[in-house]
């Protein structure tokens, strides 16, 4: 989610495929080898294929394809004559049942697989926070602000909802249209946004960042009943220690890999969301180049896990959490039209933006805060939408929401998953027309009101666009 071409970062572009950990692959990203660095490798070696791979699997547009894909295969599956199959092979369960690990498929793509995928998001807060558009507490004010009226308003709105539709034990899912999944919408960004200044891309991306952290923060607290403290003072250590072990001259993946493992299983024998394993592991791992590397340790090991995340973790998350079967019941109409149904679709299409909105005009209006240069009010509307954009992280919480095994629950979590979708779905469409509109429209030298004129910034999709 971060956004790597920020020109106010410190930390210098480009790092190695290779993951490795020492200071011997550092290169710059575009220049002649440092001395004593390999050379570029040759377009045709494994290396330079994977780098070519990885850079697909991470684009902008792919990230969001990759769900798309994954979701339209399980919903297929789930609703076609085979569902039955589809849903035992979701309730298959594997594991060593000695160490309390004998999980459903299901279970490990949620509690395992999205731990590489919050592993990245761990890295990209300590970046952001370090070097990047979170370093500046008054240039990060106005976007922190946002991200917070964008998780408030629409966990007001969804409660709001179920009591009016008289279902008030959905309210436990209050947090499911809070989330943003930065993947779906930098997709329609990077589609339908052509044009638009790229501050506009670097304040979703700043929103998103404090988005994923306000997200893990409720699934770590809010979604936890019972905390085995012993096991927790554990994973803690083992933090601690994979702290102390990243930042040696020459850290090896050998003892790295099993560490972070071990820590996951504390973390999810301790009964905090093992995902919470994945953050605060990315976030010991330093920033700053150490023991003379030319790129940070962060960065490099962004490098290497974020195609994992993106083209492996976040997609078999999507097959197996996105399976709503609606045919052969009541029909979709009755589902959609559940009170949690409703509630979820409109804290997505409209709590999210309208919170968005409303705390940003608010800030800019009554504080000496102001926009970045390039980003205006008018921007406000297809960003919240964007935001509004819900899918991973919401889909999670949904399974976490309703945990008794009830038929009331199943149905609370069913319900609440379909919910997810159209509303991502509606969100996606809505931001599509909006970011096209701004797109076209003329807009004014001085667009974020600061009394100075803004100056040219590189557009979205232009050949002087970094992230292009």
């Amino acid at each position: 989610m971060t956004d790597h071409t920020d020109p106010h970062r410190d930390s210098p572009g480009g790092s190695p495929a290779d993951g490795s950990a020492d200071g011997s692959a550092d290169r710059p990203a575009d220049g002649p080898a440092a001395p004593g660095a390999p050379a570029a490798p040759d377009r045709g070696s494994v290396r330079a294929r994977y780098d070519r791979a990885a850079r697909w699997v991470t684009g902008e547009r792919t990230g969001g394809l990759l769900l798309v894909v994954a979701a339209v295969l399980a919903l297929a599956w789930a609703n076609s004559p085979w569902r039955d199959a589809y849903h035992d092979l979701v309730a298959a369960e594997v594991g060593p049942a000695s160490w309390h690990l004998q999980l459903t498929l299901g279970e490990w793509a949620a509690d395992g697989l999205l731990a590489i995928f919050f592993f990245v998001v761990g890295l990209e807060l300590k970046e952001e926070i370090v070097a990047g558009s979170l370093r500046d507490p008054r240039r990060a004010a106005v976007p922190v602000l946002a991200a917070v009226g964008g998780m408030v308003a629409p966990a007001v709105v969804f409660v709001a909802v179920v009591h009016l539709a008289g279902d008030p034990a959905a309210a436990h899912g209050w947090a499911i249209p809070t989330a943003t999944d930065i993947a779906f919408a930098l997709a329609v960004l990077a589609i339908f946004g052509r044009g638009l200044p790229t501050p506009v891309r670097t304040f979703l991306l700043t929103l998103a960042v404090v988005d994923d952290l306000l997200g893990i923060t409720v699934i770590a607290t809010v979604y936890t009943e019972t905390v085995r403290l012993p096991l927790l003072l554990a994973a803690v250590a083992g933090v601690v220690l994979f702290g102390v072990l990243v930042r040696l001259r020459r850290p090896r993946w050998w003892y790295l890999l099993p560490l972070g493992l071990a820590v996951w299983a504390l973390v999810h024998a301790s009964g905090v969301h093992a995902t919470v394993a994945g953050v605060l592991l990315g976030f010991v791992v330093p920033v700053r180049a150490v023991h003379g590397e030319l790129v940070g340790r962060a960065e490099r090991y962004d490098h290497l896990w974020r195609p994992v995340s993106a083209g492996l973790a976040l997609p078999l998350f999507a097959f197996f959490a996105a399976g709503v079967t609606l045919v052969g019941g009541e029909g979709v109409v009755h589902v959609l039209t559940e009170p949690i149904a409703l509630a979820v679709m409109a804290g997505l299409v409209i709590g999210k933006p309208v919170g968005v909105m409303l705390v940003t005009w608010a800030t800019v209006r009554l504080t000496p805060l102001r926009l970045a240069p390039g980003v205006g009010v008018r921007d406000l509307l297809p960003v919240g939408m964007l935001a509004g954009i819900g899918f991973t992280v919401a889909l999670l919480i949904s399974e976490l929401s309703f945990t008794d095994g009830t038929p009331a629950d199943l149905l609370h979590t069913e319900t609440a998953k379909a919910a997810v979708l159209v509303g991502t779905v509606i969100a996606a469409v809505l931001s599509a027309f909006l970011l096209r509109h701004d797109a076209k429209g003329v807009r004014p030298a001085d667009v974020n009101e600061d009394g100075v004129d803004d100056g040219e910034s590189p557009r979205i999709g232009a050949p002087d666009d970094p992230g292009y």
